[in-house]
């Protein structure tokens, strides 16, 4: 099958779970320090501050990864992009598995940033495979995985770092990410280039594809609004958890299920957008994203053990409509220049990871001065921003 380029008017729904399992572990290699940063700073003898450089790193080489390499699936073989990216991310992984300082640490870290971008590769390789009458469910399906793989990493890297050491995690991950590579060596078909432009060329378009499309703007605009009420929530759970509930980080992490409960959304939102349009499911997935924010506004008048059962309840709802209106995006993105979708989605996804650096920030100051309801405030204030963002015409 890699040979040639599928052109069959149904996608084998094993391809599809292949890509939906590539994107993530892909993605999930930008998480798995984040809940083991004290384990890694005792056995590398390494500050704090030190340590907490390793997340810094890997989401920076993330952004450079998605605005620099990205839009080269648009002018090369998608193929062999993500090919050349997986035998790079298990190096990377491979290299913090035996880091013995560090400076090497933080050099792989960087590297598996860049490289994870292979999601983002994946992403616009199913919609430009998927039939355009299923399109949207494609990429839902696809989706799920790489909002599993953000969600559950955290969960699964404490687990087996407390249970084997924290070696394995990267060791496990890059044995996946391998595994990943055979696969898609054998199962992906090849893909025709939508344009012959230069690299300077490629990236300059970038500039003229955000000034003329303003559906896309639209779209990045309302995701980043969302992806910051939806970082600042995750951001300071842990914290809040501890301080109010006097509970471990542990329960932060099992939250993720919670949370991953709601990346049922992908499938179903791309199958609405499907039948109905993506721009209405936008504008729902904000609108269910804005109330289950406001809800937690609401917790003063529960008691303690139905305050974590409320919230875990407005987990699987905010994270149902953030997820609804990802998908619902990427769909219009998709079809604003089919000959530009890596591009495009390199766009809407760095605005998405902007607003999640944002929120992060944002949230964590909000809760040290106004406490949860703060954060609160803020992560309801963005999301209704959202929504009236996708109230507005496109002209």
């Amino acid at each position: 099958m890699h040979n040639t380029v599928l052109k069959e008017n149904t996608l084998p729904r094993s391809l599809v779970l292949l890509m939906a399992a590539g994107t993530g572990f892909g993605v999930a290699s930008l998480y798995y320090a984040q809940p083991i940063l004290s384990l890694l700073a005792k056995d590398l003898h390494a500050s704090d501050r030190a340590v907490g450089m390793i997340p810094t790193m890997t989401q920076l080489g993330y952004a450079l990864g998605i605005l620099l390499l990205s839009p080269l699936g648009d002018r090369h073989d998608r193929r062999t992009i993500i090919l050349a990216k997986t035998v790079l991310l298990s190096l990377a992984l491979v290299i913090c598995a035996m880091a013995r300082d560090i400076g090497f640490m933080l050099a792989a870290s960087l590297l598996m940033g860049i490289t994870a971008t292979l999601a983002q590769d994946i992403v616009p390789a199913a919609a430009h495979l998927a039939p355009q009458q299923s399109q949207g469910k494609v990429v839902g399906t696809v989706m799920t995985g790489l909002l599993l793989g953000i969600l559950l990493s955290r969960v699964a890297s404490g687990v087996v770092a407390e249970q084997f050491g924290w070696r394995i995690v990267y060791a496990a991950a890059a044995l996946s990410i391998a595994l990943f590579g055979v696969l898609a060596w054998w199962r992906l078909p090849r893909f025709v280039a939508s344009t012959q432009l230069s690299y300077a060329s490629l990236l300059g378009s970038m500039q003229k594809l955000w000034r003329e499309q303003p559906a896309l703007r639209q779209a990045s605009y309302a995701q980043g609004l969302l992806s910051m009420g939806f970082s600042a929530f995750w951001t300071t759970l842990a914290l809040m958890l501890h301080h109010s509930f006097h509970l471990e980080s542990s329960v932060a992490g099992a939250f993720g299920f919670a949370g991953a409960a709601g990346s049922i959304a992908a499938p179903l939102a791309g199958h609405m957008a499907d039948r109905r349009t993506p721009s209405l499911v936008a504008r729902m997935g904000c609108g269910i994203a804005a109330i289950s924010f406001a809800t937690m506004s609401l917790e003063g008048f529960f008691s303690r053990h139905a305050q974590l059962i409320l919230l875990a309840i407005i987990a699987v709802g905010f994270d149902f409509g953030v997820q609804s209106s990802l998908v619902a995006h990427q769909t219009i993105v998709f079809g604003i220049a089919p000959e530009a979708r890596s591009r495009a989605n390199a766009l809407l996804v760095t605005c998405m990871f902007l607003g999640m650096a944002v929120g992060s920030v944002l949230g964590s100051m909000a809760l040290a001065r106004w406490s949860w309801m703060g954060v609160t405030a803020f992560a309801t204030t963005t999301s209704v921003g959202a929504f009236c963002v996708r109230l507005g015409r496109v002209n």
